[in-house]
């Protein structure tokens, strides 16, 4: 099964579950997880799909990021999950904000397991961008854009 097509099929389980989908949990168990799993992630392997990864920062000790992907040994993307009724405002991005500017990875993706929003450091390097490069929606693609997620 080509990318679009497990993307189409997602896309199909959301708008039947997303209104049972409102705690974060929920979103990344129902959404989240297959998404990554459609592009070729082993989310059951925790060596490439690290869960609640610690993500410490000054003073401020317990922060985790949701998901870390690794690949060759390095953090490469880090993703902060919200629930699937979450509006992913900048309050949301300023955590992600955090968590990229204490880990080694060039991509942050927020997401509600509905909107993906790809955030990294074009403006300055080392630091993420307030502003993301490439938005997805699971409701509202189109082939192009599956093109450009093929790249993650």
């Amino acid at each position: 099964m080509d990318l679009i097509d497990r993307l189409n099929e997602l896309a199909a389980r959301i708008k039947k579950q997303k209104e049972h989908t409102l705690t974060e949990e929920a979103a990344k168990h129902a959404f989240v997880l297959p998404f990554l799993s459609a592009l070729g992630y082993d989310v059951f392997n925790p060596m490439e799909v690290i869960p609640e990864l610690d993500a410490d920062h000054g003073i401020k000790k317990g922060e985790k990021v949701d998901y870390a992907i690794k690949k060759d040994g390095k953090i490469i993307i880090l993703i902060e999950c919200k629930g699937a009724n979450a509006d992913l405002s900048q309050v949301h991005a300023s955590q992600l904000y955090r968590y990229f500017s204490v880990t080694e990875a060039r991509f942050g993706i927020l997401t509600n397991g509905i909107i993906y929003r790809f955030f990294s450091d074009i403006d300055e390097p080392n630091k993420m961008d307030s502003k993301p490069f490439f938005v997805f929606n699971m409701l509202d693609f189109a082939e192009h854009q599956v093109s450009e997620l093929k790249k993650f």
